[in-house]
Formats: C-alpha cells, structure tokens, sequence
C-alpha cells in the first residue's frame, strides 16, 4: 500500500468508500461486508469514508462494530447530515450521535456533507456551523475539518475561500468530470489554498469499471478500464485519498492491487491523451450523469430511479435495452414530478423532466 498526507496524517492513497456495502434494500450483508473490511485492514488501508446517512443511517456502527478493535490504527471520515440540520442545536446532536455511533471519543476526519451554494448560505452560513466546528476542534471532538462538495467552480471557490480553517476537501473527479463541478481547476484551487483534497467518484458510480464497447476502445488492454481511472487521479500529487465504495471482495482485492503500484507522475502524455480520448467519446453517449449514488432512493411511486438512468444511459450505446427496461415493472412514466428526488441529487439532475425522455426512449 502506497500513503500520502492529508491535513498532516499519514493515510492510504485508497480509502474505503463505506456506502455501498452488499446488501438489500439498502441495508448491509454483515458477513461479506465485514470480509471486505477486515482484508482492507490487513492489506494497509487505513482511511474509512463513512457518514451519518449511508446504508440507512447503519454504515458507521457497523464500521465501528467490524474495525473498533483497531482504532487506534485507522483514520474515520464522516459527515454532518447537512440537511436535516433545522436548528441551531442539530450540530451537536448529529455530532454527538456519530460518536456514540462509531465508539469513538473523536472523529479524525468530519465533513460537512454535499456543500451546495443553497446549503451554504442556508444551513452553513445560518447556523454558523464553522463556528461550531472550530469549537468541537477545540474540544478534541474532531481532529480535521473539511467538507465535499457538489455544485460549480464558482460555489466551490467561495466555500474555499470562506473558511481559512479548511484543512481538507472532497470533490468528485475522474477523467471524465475533468471540467465538471469542481473539476481539475477545483483541484488545483484548493491546493493553492492549502486545503488537502479528497477524491470521490473514481469509476462515476460504476460508469467507467464497465464502459461502453466506443470507450472501451479508446482504453489501451495494457491495464484495466479500473485500474486507468484510478492511475488517472493517483498520478497527480495534489490527489491525497482516491475513495472507492468497494461491493465485493474481489473489487477490494483489486483495488488494493492498483494502490500498491500507485506513484505520482505513473501516466505518459501518450496515456493522458488517450483517456482524454476516452472522455470525448464518453461524453457523446452519456444522457444523464447519474452515479447511483441512491440518495433519491425510495421513491415514493416504485421507481428505481438509479435502474431507470443506469439502463437510459446504456441504450445510446446498446440496442434492445427497452426489455431490460420492462422488465423493471414500474416504468419511468410512474413519475408523478413530486419534485423530492430532485431536491436531494447531488448531480443537479432534473429527475422528472429526464425520466420522461428515459421512458419515451425505451418505452
């Protein structure tokens, strides 16, 4: 395993991503997952990524129940719930309960979860959450203070540029979102700042570990579609962590296989042309740019909303998808724009006006 620093700790260039554990639902398969965890472990990652949220607000207890005996030896990431944040004392409630949550006098590494321009000025900037971050510092309830991030450059930069106590960041990036939110320039921003960053969404919800047969292509066999995304972001040196949310053991193991060969200045021009390749040839088959990160889910009408995107998507480059598509039972057209899934996308996706392109093309 390969470390970097990040905010001055010492971490793994691979950090376990804990939001998509196996399991129904929602829920979490405690026999394989804590497999998954365990090997992690032993094979040197020692950089968890969990928040308040995931799997159904059961991700960090069941990361404290598989890991608390080696405390001491990782590092724990996770985030305050921006909006459920109502009052001034929700902070440290949510705070507070994370703790109890995780068997943990003090979180390592706490974010301020899905930063948005709205949810800054609202939530962050309303209730004064920077100033009660410094405050739970002080106290020695966290250790590192950070946030993640969805919206555009401009939102980003002023985020950065509104607390000069940030130590760390999180941002999506991969060879295809170069120019997208934050994007490279966020990147470089935030390193400008001295603010450490975090990479989140490596393979785009699964997007490019199984690309389209036109991407595909562009893609030397020399390495895998997986192991290219990953190179991409453990090439450069102001990447400190590249989370994966790891499902199986075998893409655990794998990923490990890639970190422990991870150095910066790893890619040629010729391979950062290519994947720049990639990324033009991706972006001309690409209807939404959903990560299925789920947070839309449950639907209140049945859709798998994430399903729906990951089959849409597949159509521009596969024909017959629209049995896949009937097959899922409730179709696109059982929308009722109820608007609540579109609230909570950290992609911007405009849910209902897609859904109805998604069933008029495969429908």
């Amino acid at each position: 395993m390969q470390y970097r620093k990040l905010a001055g700790e010492t971490v793994s260039v691979l950090g376990f991503g804990c939001m998509r554990f196996p399991g129904e639902g929602g829920g979490i398969e405690p026999v394989e997952s804590t497999k998954m965890l365990r090997y992690a472990y032993e094979h040197g990652v020692n950089y968890y990524d969990t928040a308040y949220v995931y799997h159904n607000d059961e991700s960090e207890g069941f990361l404290a129940r598989t890991l608390g005996d080696v405390r001491g030896d990782i590092r724990i990431a996770t985030k305050l719930p921006t909006w459920r944040v109502q009052k001034e004392s929700d902070f440290d409630f949510f705070l507070d309960d994370a703790l109890k949550r995780l068997r943990t006098d003090h979180i390592d590494f706490y974010l301020i979860h899905a930063l948005d321009k709205n949810r800054f000025a609202n939530i962050v900037e309303k209730f004064d959450i920077i100033a009660k971050l410094d405050k739970a510092k002080a106290a020695g309830k966290i250790r590192h203070i950070g946030f993640s991030f969805h919206d555009d450059l401009d939102t980003f930069r002023r985020i950065i540029d509104a607390n000069p106590s940030w130590e760390f960041c999180q941002i999506q990036l991969n060879y295809i979102n170069t120019d997208y939110q934050a994007g490279l320039e966020g990147l470089e921003y935030a390193k400008s700042k001295g603010v450490d960053v975090i990479i989140m969404e490596p393979m785009l919800g699964g997007r490019l570990s199984n690309p389209n047969e036109f991407v595909r292509r562009e893609l030397s066999g020399a390495k895998t579609p997986v192991e290219w995304a990953l190179d991409f972001l453990w090439n450069r040196p102001d990447v400190s962590v590249t989370l994966s949310g790891m499902s199986t053991m075998e893409q655990v193991a794998e990923n490990i296989g890639f970190a422990d060969r991870a150095r910066v200045g790893m890619l040629t021009d010729e391979d950062l042309a290519m994947l720049a390749r990639a990324k033009d040839v991706f972006e001309k088959y690409a209807f939404v740019p959903c990560t299925k990160c789920s947070y839309c889910m449950p639907c209140p009408f049945g859709l798998d909303i994430p399903k729906i995107f990951e089959i849409y998507n597949a159509s521009s480059s596969k024909h017959d998808m629209d049995v896949e598509y009937r097959a899922l039972g409730t179709l696109a057209d059982a929308c009722k724009k109820c608007g609540r899934c579109e609230r909570v996308c950290p992609q911007g996706i405009k849910i209902p006006a897609e859904m109805e392109k998604a069933h008029k093309r495969l429908g």
